[in-house]
């Protein structure tokens, strides 16, 4: 029996992306509803660069054995998204969520960023436009990406981002950015609603033979809905494109954020009982704030001299400066009743220049039944500035010099090769070559503290793909992740002085269906992505807070953790008839994160994390463009410290969202939290926490929202 050709094959994947993609509502696939009439939006775009784009991102999805989501940015225009947890909400694996409704935010995925650290949301590599904007050395501490600014974004869980170079433990998240060539040209939105939330954006651009370009004006103002919890937020983006031939693209994006948020601060759960939403009294005393400007500017070609070759590159720079009050001052009195003050044993406030620079070179060659896609990722990272006293909100004195370089060089290789009809074995490789240099200079004693190391390896990867049906298909995969610790994680090594942490590194395997239904117009259609995996991890960076200096921590290596669990994304499009139909859509997680037969915390579970997290909505739409619907929140207790003896309980959400399109403008309406639920959001980890821990942070109360996008 001979085998089918490669063009074939990549023709079967592209009917299982564009199915998967037709049945799809809302979110998760970025998927437009059965038809062009039922979709305004599809009418004002241009289709065919729409449909291509998405086509190639889903068909790339296709070709993963293992976990991949794709979200359409056009969604987040129908519902309250002012940051990543808003946009993330219906991924399955990864959990996230905004200590106070801004910008910053706990995320993590598939276990990653379990600990003290979490403020570095290492683990999660972010790319834009595919080239890198998490630091050299995996950190994501100074900012995140606007999800408004995005038209699609990627989420590969895992080992799945290996298509994107990465290896480390909660994969990668890619943002790409709208052009003139994908998306409206002049558009408006305005919105608003609760805690004192106003949010303008306004869009202009245009095409013009074989150029283009698009701007957008960004901003948010937002009191919080916890004291001491404004952010004052302004962003311009923009991106300019040449064709400079019919197989050469150059594109230009340039990209200023300005960001200035209040922190509210964790509360004991007394103080929690008490008011959840008031601030921490020193983070009111010391101004806690996360205050980051920062401007981006990078280039991307693509090169694609016939159907079988395409060759992608790019360079990123990126500067970002960091106003960071985060620790009162600690006062200790020696002397007891004596007649010496109080003295200032620690505060901190932090104020560092960050700079990026980052490259990608990607090239994709179909040779017969082989698919081969080969790539490189370089960074390099230097972080100057210092650590200082922090006076409500003022530098009071320098105390640590910060002088932090790191530099990354990821290379690899994937081969997607279609060994039999309907069978695609996906083998390759990613190699890692990193170095952290952190030298912190004490100003009083002169002593520096330089932790150094360099750290590589290789990772392997084997999967296989099964098409069930032209539009379903089975996956499995076996993969190696690896991970260096971040220059946060180094200068917080429990052991002080030069020592270095190893690097994370285990094996994970993963089993899985996704896919669609097929059928007519006046059918029941459903779409599922479903994900079951183990992962056994050697040497995890785990750390807890420093008691003696309360917003900072100690890291160490684990011996041995287990990150395994199960992820599950299901919708359905049900017609009612009369044009209307009901479209369900639930995402569920199971997260079994543990030590495993540890010396101190036996096989106790991972903090942070719940056990388990449901999120949905029930949305009932028409061919006129009305929807509305409830959605839900059911997620699970979790434990606030290593030696599980401190329980956040589990909560339940109700809320509501109502909306309506047209061609020209779009208007929605969303209640969040309609039962008015007092629950805990985010909290921070400890060793052993007790009930005057202050570590805890309410998530949203009953709140509503709306928005008018308008289309010229």
């Amino acid at each position: 029996m001979s085998l089918p050709s490669r063009t074939a094959m990549r023709s079967s994947c592209l009917s299982l992306a564009v199915l998967a993609a037709l049945s799809c509502p809302v979110t998760a696939f970025a998927g437009d509803p059965p038809s062009d009439d039922a979709d305004p939006q599809v009418a004002t775009l241009g289709k065919v660069e729409v449909r291509a784009e998405k086509n190639g991102v889903e068909a790339e999805r296709a070709l993963t054995p293992g976990g991949v989501t794709v979200v359409d940015g056009e969604t987040f225009e129908q519902r309250a998204v002012t940051n990543m947890a808003d946009a993330l909400r219906y991924v399955p694996g990864v959990f996230t969520q905004s200590g106070t409704g801004g910008d910053a935010i706990f995320i993590s995925s598939r276990g990653s960023n379990l600990d003290a650290t979490n403020y570095d949301s290492n683990g999660i590599t972010l790319f834009q436009d595919g080239l890198p904007v998490t630091t050299a050395d995996g950190n994501n501490h100074n900012r995140f990406l606007d999800p408004l600014a995005a038209r699609h974004a990627v989420i590969a869980r895992g080992a799945n981002a290996l298509t994107y170079g990465a290896s480390n433990l909660g994969g990668a998240i890619d943002f790409l950015s709208p052009t003139a060539r994908n998306s409206p040209t002049m558009q408006l939105f305005l919105g608003g609603g609760s805690h004192g939330q106003v949010a303008a954006r306004l869009t202009a651009g245009g095409v013009s033979g074989n150029l283009d370009g698009l701007v957008t004006l960004d901003s948010l103002q937002r009191d919080g809905y916890r004291a001491h919890s404004r952010q004052d937020r302004m962003g311009l983006y923009a991106n300019a494109g040449w064709q400079a031939s019919d197989d050469l693209d150059l594109r230009v994006f340039a990209t200023h954020v300005d960001s200035d948020e209040e922190l509210a601060g964790p509360l004991t759960r007394a103080q929690f009982e008490q008011d959840p939403y008031q601030a921490q009294s020193s983070a009111i005393s010391g101004n806690f704030q996360l205050n980051v400007k920062t401007d981006r500017l990078a280039v991307k070609g693509t090169w694609s001299p016939d159907a079988g070759n395409r060759l992608e590159f790019g360079l990123s720079y990126e500067d970002q400066d960091l106003y960071h009050p985060i620790v009162d001052k600690v006062m200790v009195d020696f002397d007891g009743p004596g007649p010496m003050p109080p003295v200032e044993v620690f505060s901190l406030l932090k104020n560092t220049d960050q700079r990026t620079w980052g490259g990608m070179l990607r090239y994709n060659a179909r040779l017969g039944d082989h698919d081969v896609l080969a790539g490189l990722n370089v960074a390099n990272t230097h972080e100057s500035g210092g650590l200082f006293r922090n006076d409500g909100g003022q530098r009071n004195g320098l105390r640590t010099i910060v002088d932090n370089r790191s530099d990354s060089v990821e290379v690899f290789v994937v081969d997607r090769w279609t060994i039999a009809p309907a069978w695609t074995l996906v083998y390759g490789a990613q190699g890692v070559f990193t170095g952290r240099d952190v030298r912190n200079t004490d100003v009083a004693s002169g002593v520096l503290r330089n932790p150094r190391d360099d750290y590589s390896s290789f990772n392997p990867r084997i999967g296989v793909i099964r098409a069930l049906t032209p539009a379903s298909e089975a996956f499995a995969s076996v993969s190696r992740l690896y991970e260096a610790p971040t220059t946060f994680e180094l200068q917080d090594d429990v052991r002080g002085g030069d020592a270095t942490l190893d690097a994370m590194h285990g094996s994970v395997a993963e089993i899985g269906l996704r896919g669609a239904s097929n059928g007519p117009a006046d059918a029941t259609r459903w779409h599922w992505d479903a994900s079951l995996y183990y992962a056994a991890i050697r040497d995890e960076i785990l750390s807890i807070d420093n008691v003696a200096a309360p917003g900072t921590s100690l890291s160490t290596n684990v011996d041995r953790t287990v990150h395994a669990g199960i992820e599950a994304l299901v919708g359905a499009a049900i017609p009612l008839g009369g044009g209307y139909r009901i479209e369900p859509l639930v995402s569920a997680t199971y997260n079994a994160f543990s030590f495993d037969d540890d010396a101190v915390y036996a096989d106790n579970r991972l903090p942070a994390a719940p056990r388990h997290a449901i999120r949905g909505e029930v949305m009932v739409r028409n061919d006129k463009g009305f929807f509305a619907g409830p959605t839900f929140d059911v997620v699970g207790a979790r434990y606030a410290d290593f030696s599980n003896t401190y329980r956040v309980a589990a909560y339940e959400l109700l809320g509501l969202r109502v909306g309506f399109e047209r061609e020209r403008w779009e208007v929605f309406g969303e209640v969040r939290n309609l039962l008015d639920r007092e629950y805990v959001g985010v909290f921070s980890v400890l060793d052993r926490a007790s009930a005057g821990s202050a570590i805890l942070q309410a998530g949203e109360p009953r709140s509503v929202y709306a928005g008018l996008r308008l289309r010229f």
